[in-house]
């Protein structure tokens, strides 16, 4: 939504006022302007305002019927420049990275050449006239709206709502048309107004030139070269055309600082919203994985470049089980999660001996309604995840109507019922309203309603409670466990609070520096019977409500290493208080100390066994 302003106001008004112009001007000084008499050259009179030109037409006349022309050829000009910038700056981020990181060379290639050059070589390449002229400037124009869609799209490309929808195999145009331009809309419509001013300037820069309009047809541009002839006899015959091209150019100014002082991101609907460590031995062979494992990840790694940032990854999934991932942050636990969903960003590369959902290969070709329908995923912040141009209804149904083949209506009951379900009161008229409308916690379950719609398999919830306060945060937590018990969906639920890990889940993977250094049942932990001395400080580091008066909270010494600063050894040994000579070279290997207990530590006989405080 934009807010009015007078600059605004005073622009629209302005263009309005020319417009009307352009329409009538024609039929009512037509033949004004095109009568040939006698008086030749002659001066503002009033009789001719601007005086007449060398075949003694009234100038006065023919500037106001040139609006026509003038505005006809830059509106098309300016919708060229915009309607090519827009498709080549948001269809590289459409297409796959190959495409994309040609596209935008190709555009900074463009750019680089100023607008009139490339007109002037578009305009000798056509030749001379009015369709020549309007597209030499619309494509000299549409680099500038390249670079900036390409910009624009890159900020929005990359957040949840767009790698949910491409999880949902939503088609690239429809990504495009759905996701990426309404979210972009507002700066383009800014850029709109500024080009109008440039490509008016332009065009008539081409007539005055004699590359443009060609006699007997005229625009301001034409005027203004015929009346600098008689600039010492009669300045006012330049002066009429002169002064149409710089007061339209201003309103078109105004507009355009209007709408970029008044547009607003959160509001309207249509609101818008950019040295290297050693690489680790390849992971152990595979630890036995039960028949009925439902997601199965062995030996993941994840890489930029030449740098892993997780680092042979293995665990498994059971139907029905409610798996944590805790570590702090950069640890790898969201890498790990979006791995499994394949929604990687480009510049990221997954790799692995095996990462499956049932019989369904997350590392080959994978059909996009499977993906779509036997993974759920709810991100750490709604506000993102949720495309803020479109109601909640549309976003809950897109996924049953594309993936499932049901009717708007029926997806809509079916939505409605999933907010019903999730304790989002008046759920109909939650349907109707857009993300911003919605309160935190709100937005939230709305978020777990659309991940539970499609019935998935597996559920991965990326730090789903971390932005919410304690309260909001103890009922979504009530309301996964109830989704689980209820449903039997499996979960992989990630998070830097081994408090609230330690609350919900089963089993626990405990990551550090892009690997897992333990795996421990939940009532282990609980019993504070953690082997690793990472896990230990985790809960050490935990509040308790039986902590002395005073008493001061524990904490971790130091930070994680940078993924390309990662020891060849163990990555803690430069924080832990259990460190030995072979911890700064030898990767510890994984040590098994029960059913479905182990630690990957070379001092873990070292650790004490009573509860961590």
């Amino acid at each position: 939504m934009i807010r009015r302003s007078k600059g605004l106001t005073a622009g629209l008004t302005g263009l309005g006022l020319i417009a009307v112009l352009a329409v009538v001007a024609p039929p009512v000084w037509g033949d004004d302007a095109t009568a040939l008499s006698g008086a030749a050259r002659q001066g503002a009179s009033g009789e001719h305002w601007l005086g007449t030109d060398a075949l003694g037409r009234d100038v006065f006349a023919r500037t106001l019927v040139a609006t026509r022309l003038t505005l006809v050829m830059t509106v098309l000009a300016t919708a060229i420049a915009g309607t090519l910038g827009v498709l080549i700056g948001t269809a590289v981020w459409v297409a796959g990275r190959r495409v994309r990181e040609i596209g935008l060379r190709l555009i900074d290639v463009m750019v680089s050449y100023p607008a009139v050059i490339l007109a002037l070589a578009v305009a000798t390449i056509l030749g001379a006239g009015t369709v020549a002229s309007v597209i030499a400037i619309g494509v000299a124009w549409s680099p500038a709206f390249a670079r900036l869609t390409a910009n624009l799209a890159a900020s929005v490309a990359g957040r949840d709502f767009v790698a949910s929808a491409r999880l949902l195999g939503v088609p690239p145009h429809r990504v495009l048309t759905r996701h990426l331009l309404p979210n972009i809309a507002e700066p383009l419509l800014v850029l709109l107004s500024v080009a109008f001013a440039g490509t008016l300037t332009a065009l008539s820069g081409l007539s005055f030139i004699g590359l443009g309009v060609q006699s007997p047809s005229y625009d301001w541009g034409l005027l203004l070269n015929t009346g600098l002839e008689a600039l010492y006899t009669n300045p006012a015959e330049a002066l009429g055309p002169a002064v149409a091209i710089t007061l339209t150019g201003v309103f078109a100014g105004f507009v355009g600082d209007g709408l970029a002082a008044g547009a607003d991101p959160r509001r309207g609907r249509n609101a818008a919203v950019r040295g290297r460590g050693a690489a680790p031995a390849r992971g152990p062979e595979p630890a036995p994985v039960p028949d009925d494992a439902l997601l199965v990840v062995d030996d993941l790694r994840v890489s930029a470049g030449d740098v892993d940032l997780v680092a042979g990854v293995s665990f498994h999934v059971r139907p029905g089980e409610i798996v944590g991932v805790v570590g702090e942050s950069g640890s790898g636990k969201s890498l790990t999660a979006m791995a499994a969903a394949r929604l990687l960003p480009d510049t990221v590369h997954a790799d692995a001996r095996t990462l499956r959902l049932d019989d369904l290969d997350l590392l080959g070709r994978t059909s996009p309604d499977r993906l779509a329908t036997e993974i759920g995923v709810v991100y750490q912040d709604p506000t993102a995840s949720f495309n803020p141009a479109l109601r909640v209804g549309g976003q809950l149904t897109e996924v049953l109507r594309r993936h499932r083949g049901l009717g708007r209506a029926e997806a809509r009951a079916r939505a409605e019922q999933a907010l019903k379900d999730v304790h989002i009161t008046r759920p109909a008229a939650r349907l109707k309203q857009h993300p911003h409308e919605l309160s935190g916690g709100m937005r939230q379950r709305a978020m777990i309603a659309s991940a539970l719609l499609t019935g998935p398999r597996l559920l991965i919830a990326d730090e789903p409670t971390t932005a919410l306060d304690v309260t909001v945060q103890a009922e979504i937590l009530d309301l996964l466990r109830d989704v689980n018990r209820r449903d039997g969906t499996a979960m992989l639920f990630i998070s830097h609070d081994i408090g609230v890990i330690a609350s919900l889940c089963h089993r626990v993977l405990v990551m550090y520096a892009g690997r897992i250094v333990e795996e421990i049942p939940v009532a282990e932990l609980r019993a504070g019977r953690a082997r690793h001395p990472y896990t230990r400080a985790l809960l050490a580091a935990t509040p308790r409500l039986d902590t002395e008066p005073g008493e001061p909270l524990a904490t971790i010494p130091g930070r994680p290493p940078a993924p390309a600063d990662r020891p060849a050894g163990c990555a803690f040994a430069s924080r832990c208080g259990h460190v030995r000579p072979e911890c700064a070279d030898v990767p510890p290997a994984f040590v098994p100390l029960g059913d479905l207990h182990g630690a990957a530590c070379h001092a873990v006989e070292d650790v004490p066994t009573e509860r961590a405080r």
